[in-house]
């Protein structure tokens, strides 16, 4: 049997995972009360893929998948894997504009959907459009089931299977063009080194499928024979019931969800879990030490993006002297990191600059956007766009992205920096903030606030935030808000945001202690 190190496709770690462990539970769909074992998966994803082929499906043709969190999804998507042919996910918070531009941007030849979807996916008309029954068959032996052709495809680790989209905060969203190498550099990764997610592992996910981590997770189950279970949306009053009920050992987070689950009033089973580690990204540095004494886990700091993967994270070895500090760890093992300037140049260390990545299992490029890709892999390095620094040990700690910094009388200010001071108040669930252009200072700093409750008094919150930052750093322009665009990612859609014509009308104005 192939060593795992040397798996490099993901129809390679399916075949690998049902000779491995048969009849242990692969998946768990929690909303369904749903099992798979892993020669389950095998088989029932060799099923759809035959059925795939038969409907004219092969290497290099794309299919759109929009369904929410259900088996079909993983199962199509690794029976894609195994014919050569790409998934093109669709957010299914999509309607026609959005839903349209990922499609006629794919060119995907068919789209896959569940029938509460079908509706707007034919106004937009652009392509067959079936629901998953019409790929239901008998279970087949996968080379006996596809014509001749297909059969003697054989998927090597650059042959792409993901058009994956971003999120479009600044511009439309790009497809970035994912190969097997992608998926199996970063589960193998995660199953060999930290966390070594095992056989003895049961895991979760509770993003959407449409985003990229639950794919991610699918892997890794894979990799490393642990059971993953399934949510079918992130409910924070409920999440931590879900660990207890299923044994995890191990989940990933992200964005708003650790804020969200501190929010939560404690209890007596706070502790009562299995849980040995936990990963996320962007975990808010004054509340790092507050998760762990919660909830008498560790929380590690990682670092990835849609067109790079997993590539910064922090392992017990670094852990306890930099909880609450913003690191984020060292390169991944498949990982170089260069901090740079404006000229691309290295920076010294312990100064910001640029985050850039290189190494294996990249994304391929972004689909049919030369421009783009040359753009973005410029003297071989990937360009983030995010702001970061090394200190003398090798240590990334992440500062923000390059369009959040504003500058304003000459001084820099990280945007993320003050959203981190705002969530210390307790009224405060979510803030972001955006520069405002100013003819005398260049620009100010502007907040969205959406609060728990009662809204505060802006000149409170004025107040609240002079107290923890320095003079220039706190917004002179507020506004409240029920709710913020959000990316699939969920992240705030700051471009959404500075597309206001006039960024200041509405807001209350500190300067002049007045709403404009």
């Amino acid at each position: 049997m192939t060593p795992l190190a040397e798996i490099g496709t993901l129809a390679q770690l399916v075949t690998r995972a049902a000779a491995l462990w048969p009849d242990r539970t692969a998946w768990v769909f929690d909303e369904y009360d749903q099992h798979f074992t892993f020669a389950e998966v095998d088989r029932e994803s060799s099923s759809i893929a035959a059925a795939l082929a038969e409907r004219g499906i092969g290497p290099g043709d794309r299919v759109a998948v929009m369904l929410r969190n259900v088996p079909a999804f993983p199962l199509i998507w690794l029976a894609l894997a195994k014919i050569g042919a790409q998934l093109v996910p669709v957010n299914t918070n999509y309607q026609e504009f959005d839903g349209a531009h990922v499609l006629r941007h794919s060119g995907a030849k068919l789209v896959v959907a569940a029938p509460e979807f079908t509706a707007l996916l034919g106004r937009i008309g652009l392509t067959e459009v079936i629901t998953p029954a019409a790929l239901s068959r008998g279970s087949a032996d996968l080379g006996a089931a596809l014509p001749r052709e297909s059969a003697a495809f054989v998927p090597v680790p650059e042959t792409p299977v993901n058009i994956q989209y971003t999120s479009g905060t600044t511009g439309a969203p790009k497809g970035c063009v994912l190969p097997n190498r992608y998926w199996t550099t970063l589960a193998v990764s995660l199953a060999t080194d930290f966390p070594a997610v095992g056989e003895d592992d049961v895991i979760l996910t509770a993003q959407p499928f449409h985003y990229i981590d639950p794919q991610w997770n699918v892997a890794l189950g894979l990799a490393g024979g642990a059971t993953l279970v399934v949510l079918d949306r992130f409910h924070p009053s409920t999440f931590w019931a879900k660990v207890r009920e299923h044994g995890v050992t191990w989940f990933y987070c992200l964005g708003l969800m650790p804020a969200l689950l501190l929010r939560q009033e404690p209890g007596e089973t706070d502790r009562d879990h299995r849980v040995r580690a936990i990963c996320a990204s962007a975990v808010p540095p004054d509340l790092h030490a507050e998760l762990e004494a919660r909830w008498g886990v560790p929380w590690f700091e990682a670092f990835g993006m849609t067109e790079t993967g997993g590539d910064i994270r922090m392992t017990p070895a670094d852990h306890d002297e930099t909880v609450g500090t913003g690191c984020i760890g060292r390169p991944s093992r498949d990982r170089e990191v260069l901090i740079a300037g404006d000229d691309g140049k290295p920076v010294p260390r312990g100064e910001t600059g640029q985050l850039l990545i290189r190494g294996i299992g990249l994304m391929l490029g972004y689909h049919d956007d030369p421009g783009a890709t040359a753009k973005a892999f410029g003297n071989g390095w990937f360009h983030t766009g995010d702001l970061a620094r090394m200190d003398t040990a090798g240590r990334v700690y992440y500062v923000g992205r390059t369009k959040d910094m504003i500058r304003r009388s000459g001084e820099n200010i990280s945007a993320d920096e003050v959203e981190r001071a705002l969530l210390l108040h307790p009224a405060v669930r979510l803030a972001a903030v955006v520069a405002v252009p100013d003819e005398l200072r260049g620009e100010e700093v502007k907040a969205y606030v959406v609060c728990d409750g009662d809204r505060p008094d802006p000149a409170g919150l004025s107040a609240f935030c002079a107290g923890k930052l320095a003079y220039f750093k706190v917004p002179r322009f507020w506004a409240f808000a029920d709710a913020l665009p959000m990316t699939p990612s969920e992240r705030v859609a700051k471009g959404e945001l500075r597309k206001v014509a006039d960024p200041r009308a509405g807001s209350w104005d500190a300067k002049v202690q007045a709403w404009l």
